[in-house]
């Protein structure tokens, strides 16, 4: 899966038709030729190209659970009353972003414990992506150890078989790439009401600042 200079505009397939005609290596910035001449801590060429191929991955599908996310805790089941919650820092009719900032620091730090743990097992790779491995690809947690059954990347073993491997994959990029767009979006929209015609009123404006995720606990530049 290692891929040259060549080999992306081929991998631009995976861009969709739009309006009948096909958008092929869709670069209107320009950053196409400078992206893929980086040389990423003297990795050389092809690792770096391996390196975004996985950053994108990666990123569509933060991407995908925020904007499901989102969507969820907007929702009575997650921001409703629910009596006495065993839930330290819980408060109903709350949004999203307020409801993060309610965690107590505890809690947070927790969170980032975890997703800290899960981005190091993810780099125990016996072909990493940056040296010809599948980009996209996380070891399964289980190993050899029955008890822990759940794999993330593949949980379902749809990946078993090499039937629609390749489509799938381009899927679950323009996916990931839509749903950029959307957590983007709505945050914008949350920000700045009225920038995102499409939205406008349908988010609630949010006082707080998304570029510090300890705001309500402390920060480091006051």
């Amino acid at each position: 899966m290692s891929a040259s200079k060549a080999d992306m505009a081929d991998l631009a397939e995976a861009n969709p038709d739009f309006l009948g005609s096909s958008l092929g290596l869709w670069d209107p910035l320009g950053a196409f030729p400078r992206c893929l001449s980086l040389d990423f801590w003297t990795l050389g060429n092809e690792a770096t190209i391996g390196y975004l191929r996985h950053a994108e991955i990666k990123h569509g599908r933060v991407a995908m659970a925020a904007f499901l996310g989102y969507l969820a805790q907007s929702t009575p089941v997650v921001s409703g009353p629910h009596g006495k919650l065993p839930f330290k820092g819980y408060e109903p009719g709350l949004t999203p972003p307020e409801q993060w900032d309610a965690i107590p620091l505890v809690g947070k730090l927790q969170i980032f414990g975890i997703i800290g743990m899960l981005e190091s097992y993810g780099e125990i790779l016996d072909v990493h992506y940056t040296n010809g491995g599948l980009p996209g690809y996380y070891p399964p947690i289980r190993g050899n150890r029955p008890e822990l059954w759940f794999n993330l990347y593949d949980p379902f073993n749809w990946f078993d078989e090499d039937k629609d491997k390749v489509r799938g994959r381009q899927v679950e990029i323009n996916n990931g790439r839509l749903a950029m767009l959307g957590i983007l979006s709505v945050l914008s929209e949350s920000k700045v009401p009225g920038s995102v015609p499409l939205i406008t009123g349908l988010i609630p404006e949010y006082s707080g600042s998304y570029m510090v995720p300890f705001e309500a606990d402390f920060s480091l530049f006051n």
